[in-house]
């Protein structure tokens, strides 16, 4: 698969994912494809797994996405990630065999203020 195909593999999957069109999004990911949050220590084994953690996700979401980078089977997607209004700042790394992701690691950060220590050099984003 191209760089360009993967792309827009995953413009459509982020797409999806703000559309809660829960088997567009997952269409990506291989049948056993993995899945881990590494910060709450969680492994979610195969696509089926995968889509249907999302699906029991009570809360509303919606997904920003501020940049993907990537070539050949290594991409990075930085993202806001808001539920119920909260946002967070996240990280998918996913990794690609076959035209498909194999392994996803998904990393999370709440927003903070900015340090006063650095407020001359500061310009804010939001």
């Amino acid at each position: 698969m191209s760089d360009c195909e993967i792309r827009a593999a995953l413009d459509r999957h982020w797409a999806a994912s703000e559309a809660e069109d829960f088997a567009v999004e997952h269409e990506i990911y291989r049948e056993d494809a993995v899945l881990e949050y590494p910060q709450s220590g969680e492994r979610i084994r195969g696509r089926h797994g995968i889509q249907a953690s999302r699906f029991a996700q009570p809360n509303k979401k919606h997904f920003e996405v501020r940049r993907m980078v990537g070539a050949a089977n290594l991409w990075v997607t930085e993202f806001i990630l808001t539920y119920d209004g909260q946002p967070s700042y996240a990280v998918s790394i996913m990794e690609w065999e076959d035209g498909k992701v194999t392994r996803e690691t998904q990393y999370f950060a709440d927003g903070f203020e900015p340090g006063p220590s650095r407020a001359q050099w500061v310009e804010r984003m939001r």
